[in-house]
């Protein structure tokens, strides 16, 4: 199938989670996890199984998911962790140019339904004009602090349906006129808790094979301890899940209902991963200290569906990243990406459309949180972390678990030694020197101001996180 000329007026609806792993999702293979919408959805267009997040933290991937930047450009670098709301609001993007500013000077409405987490959060920004914002980064998912209309409130009711109502409400309102929604969940973010007690109850007696609890990490953190081996927890978390898929069989129900779907690209992505348990920890690129960048982190579930436009029941394995959704969304559209600043992101539309295998000519993808950067080819993956390691090299199709670290063995030293070089060339072409991540201490345990607005940076970062001096083993 070849992609046709973009039609006039095509709408988009993206819709993002936090904190979902690459596994949580039926059509993935999870036959415990019920996500029975987003298998449909996934049937009516293209399900890529290599998507990668920018980094594995919700923060800095939201920047680059709308900026097409990395974060040693656009200067997040962890989690915010304050500067949401007034008197201490922090324009993390002010001077980043997002896909929503040009779609805005194009003629479209642009809504945000949910999280931004972002900076600012009582302003709306970067071409929104809809801003039915969460006040900070996540919270209780009933009763959640919301914004609206430019006031903060306690919004009543279970925070998946409240933004689902919204979301809705803004396609009846814009349903003649092009425009980009922006459904941004808190789920299955923690707490794993006030989920509608019906969901909760119907995996009282799953196994959960899917989700292995084994033994602790080495490396892991407060997090792992409060919630591993624990069924509730994984109750919660699935349950979750399943509640925001319901909410989006109620998207896709309004879309045929109003008359969109035919002209409505629905994407549906992460921001980063999640393990529940997996490898030995629960959370993601935060979950351990080091930090890691295992797949479960970096990895993210990933839905194109665009009825006439893009193919149906295709599964890709091509290689991808959130910095490529920039130009994918412009292109998509008919808008062309600016020449500046230098992105690393190409458009999926050919790659999605079928007219091409891959996503790029050179097949790798890369990944930084703070001084931990990842370089992942097909075949293998390698994780360098500055100043000093420990380092890691994986060769994926013998050792897809990552259970085996051979940064260290002298038959792969060649490989490891390629892998560097072509990590630290890749980041060579992008990285802003004064925003760049491995001058940074970034601890996972947030940040609290932008780079370079109040000094050059070292202080922008909280270092109090439980346990960041345990010995720093291989695992």
């Amino acid at each position: 199938m070849t992609s046709s000329p973009p039609v006039r007026h095509t709408n988009i609806l993206f819709i993002l989670t936090d904190d979902q792993g690459p596994w949580a999702l039926g059509c993935a293979g999870n036959d415990e996890i019920r996500t029975p919408n987003l298998d449909r959805l996934a049937a009516s267009g293209v399900r890529m199984t290599n998507f990668f997040c920018a980094s594995p933290v919700c923060s800095p991937a939201r920047a680059s998911i709308l900026t097409g930047t990395m974060p040693s450009q656009h200067g997040v670098h962890d989690w915010l962790r304050g500067g949401q709301m007034p008197p201490d609001a922090v324009p993390f993007l002010d001077d980043a140019l997002a896909y929503t500013d040009l779609l805005a000077r194009n003629g479209y409405t642009c809504g945000l339904s949910g999280k931004w987490h972002l900076g600012d959060c009582l302003r709306p920004q970067r071409g929104f004009t809809h801003w039915f914002a969460h006040q900070k980064g996540g919270g209780p998912y009933r009763d959640a602090p919301m914004i609206r209309d430019g006031r903060p409130i306690t919004a009543p009711g279970y925070v998946t349906d409240v933004i689902t109502d919204d979301a809705i409400a803004f396609l009846r309102a814009h349903r003649q006129s092009p425009f980009y929604l922006s459904v941004h969940y808190t789920a299955p973010h923690s707490p794993w808790t006030g989920h509608p007690p019906e969901i909760v109850d119907s995996y009282e007696s799953c196994p959960f094979n899917s989700c292995p609890q084994e033994p602790a990490h080495p490396w892991a953190g407060e997090l792992t301890h409060q919630c591993l081996g624990k069924r509730e927890m994984l109750k919660g978390y699935f349950a979750a899940v399943t509640a925001m898929d319901e909410n989006v069989g109620r998207l896709l129900a309004a879309l045929d209902a109003l008359g969109l779907r035919e002209n409505t690209l629905v994407l549906f992505t992460s921001d980063n991963g999640f393990s529940c348990g997996h490898r030995g920890f629960w959370g993601k690129g935060n979950g351990t200290w080091p930090l890691n960048l295992y797949e479960n982190s970096v990895k993210v579930p990933f839905i194109a569906s665009h009825p006439g436009r893009l193919p149906s029941g295709r599964v890709l394995s091509a290689l991808a990243g959130q910095y490529d959704l920039f130009p994918t969304l412009l292109e998509f559209v008919g808008l062309a990406a600016p020449d500046a600043p230098a992105r690393p992101g190409v458009s999926l539309l050919p790659v999605l459309a079928g007219n091409r295998a891959e996503a790029r000519d050179e097949i790798v993808v890369c990944d930084e949180y703070g001084p931990n950067r990842m370089i992942r080819t097909p075949e293998w993956k390698y994780v360098h972390r500055y100043p000093y390691g420990p380092h890691e090299l994986y060769d994926l199709r013998a050792d897809p678990d990552e259970r085996r670290n051979l940064a260290n063995d002298r038959a792969t030293a060649a490989v490891a030694a390629e892998m560097r070089r072509r990590l630290s060339e890749w980041f060579a072409r992008y990285v802003l020197p004064e925003r760049d991540g491995i001058r940074f201490p970034v601890s996972g345990a947030g940040q609290r101001d932008r780079i370079g607005r109040t000094g050059p940076g070292e202080d922008c970062f909280y270092m109090d996180r439980p346990g960041m001096n345990p010995p720093w083993t291989t695992p």
